[in-house]
């Protein structure tokens, strides 16, 4: 009755009933990647925090971007008898053995952060992360009442985004949904005319942002909105704004991670140009993740009806920063 797939990857049958409740779960967690990435590194510390809350163990292995790796270590998760698997799969269809091999083992398998191929998802519980689209939407709406008490009702609005790479998925939807959330908000003032400039990219990188920043700075010399699809190009972009001589008074900012270093910076500079941070908040990812791995030990699909668990986002302007903001910490997380 507690769900004995997830008992046929070595849990007893006489310890269902106690690892319903988390008490001596033992979950196998398969991380894509660690060094080097604080993002990574919180969303697994969210999922060991709660892990301990529960009772449960976890048992985690680190494949440091390697997807041949990443299929050995959930093969040594098999092995070592875990009762379920929270997966953070480094290629969507290069993870297809690893999902094969849990469903043949009997062990159920919760992916966080990144997906499955939609092949692979029928035998998957549960995928957990934030809705970006929604996510870029809360930066968008928040940018755009920002810039009409900046720049009034009146007039045009010249707007770059800048993201990772041209075509990744990431880039794509943080982008489309800052628009939307920006969208919603202009179509109630027709006299503002956005005009929205080319997107630029910088690889996910503070010294790759740089320059592509600074030249659509320079030529033009009227741009007012810049949204920074991740926090950790931030660097980068004042610097290209600074070099361009738009730093300050004439620029409105947006970004999206919700990284401490950002929150910090709108609590010193509250009327500076960085307004609007969204999070996508890995702590409580990796946090969720745990509570659907649970879920999925005990056969209970209602948890994840549609095999996706989406967080609750939000977004920081310098009016909350200072109650987001927690120095030991490297992402904002959810206000309990």
């Amino acid at each position: 009755m507690f769900g004995l797939a997830g008992c046929k990857g070595g849990a007893a049958a006489h310890d269902a009933g106690e690892k319903a409740s988390g008490k001596g779960l033992v979950i196998g967690w398969s991380q894509r990647g660690i060094s080097g990435s604080d993002w990574w590194k919180t969303l697994v510390e969210g999922g060991q925090a709660e892990a301990g809350k529960i009772g449960a163990r976890l048992e985690l292995l680190d494949a440091n971007g390697d997807t041949v790796r990443q299929n050995g270590d959930v093969q040594t998760l098999i092995t070592k008898g875990v009762d379920v698997v929270v997966m953070n799969p480094n290629d969507p269809i290069g993870v297809g053995p690893s999902v094969q091999a849990l469903k043949d083992a009997g062990i159920p398998v919760v992916t966080v952060n990144s997906s499955v191929d939609k092949s692979l998802v029928p035998d998957m519980f549960c995928y957990v992360a934030e809705d970006q689209e929604h996510t870029g939407s809360l930066a968008g709406e928040t940018a755009a009442q920002k810039a009409l008490e900046k720049y009034g009702d009146q007039g045009q609005i010249k707007l770059v985004g800048i993201g990772g790479f041209p075509g990744d998925v990431l880039s794509d939807l943080r982008f489309n949904g800052f628009m939307a959330g920006w969208n919603r908000v202009m179509d109630k003032h027709p006299g503002v005319t956005t005009v929205k400039l080319d997107t630029k990219y910088g690889e996910w990188k503070p010294d790759k942002a740089l320059a592509p920043i600074r030249d659509v700075a320079t030529a033009n010399p009227d741009l007012k909105v810049i949204y920074s699809m991740s926090d950790v190009m931030h660097g980068g972009i004042v610097q290209g704004l600074q070099q361009a001589g738009l730093w300050g008074d004439k620029i409105l900012m947006a970004s999206y991670d919700g990284g401490m270093g950002a929150i910090k910076e709108m609590v010193d500079d509250p009327k500076g140009p960085l307004q609007a941070d969204a999070s996508n908040q890995p702590w409580d990812q990796g946090a969720a993740a745990v509570r659907m791995a649970l879920a999925a030990f005990n056969g209970d699909q209602s948890q994840c009806p549609d095999k996706t668990n989406y967080i609750n986002t939000t977004v920081v302007t310098p009016a909350e920063a200072r109650d987001y903001y927690v120095p030991s910490d490297t992402y904002v997380r959810a206000k309990n």
